[in-house]
C-alpha cells in the first residue's frame, strides 16, 4: 500500500501516528469495482470450466483430443449460478467483464495523468538490486511491515507484485477472453493468432485468471496480518493511520 499523495503529507516529515490522506478517489473506485468484478467472473467462470473441464493447447481441443491438464469439478458454493446453467453464467461473466476491462483502461488514464505510475510504480536499478530485493523478501516472511514515513511507499516486492499484474496479468486475461468471444472474432480475426489458437487462448485465460486468485488471496491475507481496520478505512476515505515506527516510544494513538 502506498500513499499517492505524499507531496501533500510532507514527504518523510510525516511521523508515526500521523492520519494522512493516502488513497486518491480514482483508485479507491477501481479498487471496490474490482473486488466485485473479480469475485463474479472467477466464480462465473468456475461453471463456465465445469462444462468442460479440460484444457488443451493448440488451435482446438475436445472431447477426444488429449488435455495437459484435466481440472477438477467446482462445488456450487464457488459457482455462479450454484446450479449448473452454462448459458447463465456466460451472460454473468460477460456482463461483469465490460464494466473490468474498461475500469483498468480508464484506470491508467488517471494514472497517466496525475503521475501515479511514474511516481509509485516505477521500479529503480537500486530497488532491483538482489540484496535489497533479499531483505525485503525477509521482512515479508517475518510480518515486518513497514513503520513511519517508509509506509507511505511501496515495497520492492509490492512494485513488483501489482506492475506484473496491472500491465501483464491484466492485460492477458482481457485479450485471451477477448479472442474466445465470437463475436469479437469477426471484428478482430488475428487477435486468436496472437495466442496460437483457441484452446491455447482458453488455457492461458485459465491460467491468468488462477493467478489472479492467487494474488487476491495474498493481497487479502497481507491486508489481514498488516491491521485491516486502518488498511479498510484507507481504502475506503482515503484517510490512513501511519504505523508507529519500530524504534519510537509505545505511545497510544487513537484509532
Amino acid at each position: 500500500m502506498t500513499s499517492e499523495r505524499r507531496e501533500e503529507t510532507g514527504g518523510t516529515g510525516v511521523r508515526g501516528g500521523d492520519l494522512v490522506f493516502r488513497h486518491r478517489l480514482a483508485t479507491r473506485l477501481w479498487h471496490w469495482l474490482n473486488v466485485v468484478a473479480v469475485v463474479v467472473l472467477l466464480m462465473s467462470g468456475l461453471t463456465i470450466s465445469n462444462a468442460h473441464p479440460f484444457l488443451y493447447w493448440g488451435e482446438y481441443g475436445a472431447n477426444f483430443d488429449r488435455a495437459w491438464l484435466d481440472v477438477p469439478r467446482f462445488p456450487g458454493w464457488m459457482t455462479i449460478p450454484s446450479y449448473y446453467d452454462l448459458a447463465l453464467a456466460r451472460r454473468w461473466h460477460l456482463f461483469v467483464a465490460w464494466p473490468f476491462a474498461f475500469g483498468l483502461l480508464i484506470y491508467l488514464l488517471v494514472s497517466l495523468f496525475n503521475r501515479h505510475i511514474a511516481r509509485d510504480l516505477t521500479l529503480s536499478a537500486r530497488e532491483l538490486a538482489p540484496s535489497r530485493l533479499w531483505r525485503d523478501i525477509k521482512n515479508h516472511v517475518r510480518l515486518n511491515f513497514p513503520t513511519g514515513h517508509e509506509a507511505l511507499s511501496y515495497n520492492i516486492l509490492q512494485k513488483i507484485a501489482y506492475v506484473g499484474v496491472i500491465f501483464g496479468l491484466l492485460p492477458i486475461l482481457i485479450l485471451t477472453g477477448l479472442s474466445l468471444s465470437p463475436g469479437f472474432n469477426a471484428v478482430w480475426p488475428g487477435l486468436l493468432d496472437l495466442f496460437g489458437g483457441r484452446a491455447s487462448a482458453r488455457s492461458l485465460h485459465f491460467i491468468s485468471a488462477g493467478l489472479l486468485a492467487l494474488f487476491a488471496v495474498g493481497h487479502l491475507l497481507l491486508v489481514l496480518l498488516a491491521g485491516p481496520y486502518n488498511q479498510m478505512r484507507g481504502m475506503i476515505t482515503g484517510r490512513y493511520r501511519i504505523p508507529p515506527d519500530r524504534d519510537a516510544p509505545r505511545a497510544k494513538v487513537a484509532a
